[in-house]
């Protein structure tokens, strides 16, 4: 069933009812996920997102980065998190662009659409390297 949003782009932040493996059903809450990869097909589309969480922010591990308050302001801010994020590229999956998986932002800063702000330029190379990882 295609969604009622435009497709988001990779680089944005989504509010995502991230799915528990190995379900394929949307999770338990709602979570911030960074869009990895966006991919057209026939009967939708479907997005790569990365698992963000609140949790452990302080302890990062291979192929996870994190976006904090007091470290970068800006990206932060671009992000509109409402606590220190890491994302973790190891639980990372695809999901289709539905109304299931995905909902309204908090604080809807781009309107009713579940885009939660951007990655800011400035992580780029952190973001990567704990994809390489």
């Amino acid at each position: 069933m295609p969604s009622i949003w435009k497709p988001p782009s990779p680089g944005d932040i989504v509010w995502c009812w991230f799915p528990e493996r190995p379900a394929a059903a949307p999770g338990p809450k709602p979570r911030p996920a960074l869009v990895a990869a966006v991919v057209s097909q026939e009967d939708g589309v479907v997005v790569h997102v990365v698992y963000g969480t609140s949790q452990r922010v302080d302890h990062l591990k291979a192929g996870e980065f994190a976006i904090a308050r007091a470290t970068h302001p800006s990206a932060f801010a671009l992000a509109e998190l409402a606590f220190d994020t890491k994302f973790d590229f190891k639980v990372a999956l695809a999901v289709p662009w539905t109304d299931q998986f995905f909902k309204v932002a908090p604080r809807a800063p781009y309107g009713q659409t579940p885009k939660l702000g951007i990655l800011h330029p400035s992580l780029m190379r952190a973001a990567k390297a704990a994809h390489d990882a």
